[in-house]
C-alpha cells in the first residue's frame, strides 16, 4: 500500500487563505520543482522551472498531474539587466500583472517593481534582514516582504530543512489577486535559488 507525498483537492480558494508553505529540493539539474501547499497541507500550487531555457516561461498548475492550469509567467526579454516578467491566467490568458527585477540594486538586496495589468507600479517586493551576510553565507536563512504602496501584504520567511528548502508565506487582506501574490512570492524564490546555484 503506497502513501500519497502530497493531499490535494480540487479547488482551495485563496481568497480565504492566509498562510501558505513552499518547498523545493536543495539540488536540481534541469528544473527546479516548487509545490505550494495551505497551512493544512493541501497542494494548491505545482510549479516545474525550467533551468536552462532561454527565453524564461513557465506554467503554474493546481495539480501535480498537471491537469489544472492557473498561472502562465513569462519574462519579456531574454537577455536584460532589469528583467520583467508577465504573470497571466492560464485560463482566459488576462493579465493579472507584471514584476520587474532591479539586477544592479540586487546585487547586495534582491527588489522587485510590481505593476497592476495596465503598467502601473503598485508596490514592490524585497528581500529583508542580513542580505550581504547571506550572499557570503548561503545557509543563513532568508526572508521577503510584499508591499501594495507602503503596506506590507506579505511576508515570505524561510524555515531551516536539512534536506530541502521551505518557507512560510504570510499574507494580509489586499486589493492584490492571492494568485498574483504568490506568483511574486514565487518569482523573489527563483531569484534566490539562482543566485545560490551561481555561487
Amino acid at each position: 500500500m503506497t502513501t500519497p507525498l502530497t493531499r490535494e483537492v480540487e479547488s482551495v480558494s485563496l481568497v480565504t487563505q492566509s498562510h501558505y508553505i513552499i518547498k523545493r529540493k536543495f539540488w536540481s539539474v534541469f528544473e527546479r520543482v516548487f509545490r505550494v501547499f495551505t497551512g493544512d497541507g493541501q497542494l494548491i500550487m505545482y510549479i516545474q522551472h525550467p533551468l536552462l531555457k532561454l527565453r524564461e516561461e513557465f506554467m503554474v498548475y493546481a495539480d501535480e498531474a498537471k491537469t489544472r492550469p492557473l498561472l502562465r509567467v513569462k519574462s519579456k526579454q531574454v537577455i536584460a539587466i532589469n528583467f520583467s516578467y508577465e504573470v497571466h491566467d492560464a485560463v482566459t490568458d488576462a493579465l493579472l500583472g507584471s514584476v520587474q527585477k532591479r539586477g544592479l540594486r540586487s546585487i547586495v538586496r534582491d527588489k522587485f517593481h510590481i505593476f497592476d495589468p495596465a503598467g502601473v507600479e503598485i508596490g514592490f517586493a524585497e528581500e529583508q534582514g542580513a542580505s550581504i551576510l547571506r550572499r557570503i553565507f548561503p545557509l543563513l536563512t532568508s526572508k521577503h516582504a510584499i508591499f501594495q504602496g507602503t503596506t506590507q501584504v506579505a511576508f515570505i520567511k524561510q524555515q531551516f530543512r536539512f534536506f530541502n528548502k521551505e518557507f512560510t508565506v504570510d499574507t494580509q487582506p489586499s486589493s492584490m489577486d492571492p494568485r498574483f501574490v504568490l506568483a511574486v512570492a514565487l518569482l523573489a524564490l527563483i531569484a534566490e535559488a539562482r543566485r545560490e546555484d551561481a555561487r
